[in-house]
């Protein structure tokens, strides 16, 4: 008889509105100093996510950018609206504890519409354009204080199976 491990049974996730920061790092494998979000709120499961990155000035990239005037590198901004996706995805797929990893496979549109400094709340708004068990493609914004700060649309493919 071949030793085998019963298949974890499927979680139900669809309660799931928020997630804190100990649940983020259940879903993505990031950790400091590139994990780029705190929280999500407003979870849709398939559909949307907000998530929020406060802004400080001790994160490491504003040492060097810039030193007399920090600024949040526009592409530390997109990778935390992927992280967002990210969590997002997860959660639809359950994934949580599954330790998938998530690549990126284009980012399109991409505009950058004010700067974003230590002491702002960055709020990540994505939506799902399309989504299936390993090619999700979104549409995301960055806001702060309500003003735009960025948008962008990508694509990314989850490897359900990790470290490899």
């Amino acid at each position: 008889m071949p030793d085998t491990a019963p298949a974890t049974p499927a979680r139900d996730w669809t309660g799931t509105t928020t997630a804190d920061l100990a649940l983020i790092q259940r879903i993505i494998p990031h950790r400091y100093p590139f994990l780029l979000i705190d929280k999500l709120r407003d979870i849709e499961l398939g559909a949307r996510a907000t998530g929020i990155k406060n802004v400080t000035f001790n994160e490491p990239h504003f040492q060097g950018h810039f030193p007399a005037k920090p600024v949040m590198p526009g592409v530390t901004i997109i990778e935390a609206m992927a992280q967002t996706a990210a969590v997002l995805v997860g959660l639809t797929l359950d994934l949580v504890d599954r330790e998938p990893l998530v690549y990126f496979m284009s980012i399109d549109k991409t505009r950058f519409r004010r700067m974003v400094v230590p002491g702002d709340v960055l709020e990540l708004e994505v939506k799902v354009l399309r989504g299936s068990s390993k090619v999700w493609k979104f549409a995301g914004s960055a806001h702060v204080g309500g003003e735009a700060a960025a948008e962008a649309e990508f694509m990314a493919m989850i490897d359900r199976n990790g470290k490899s």
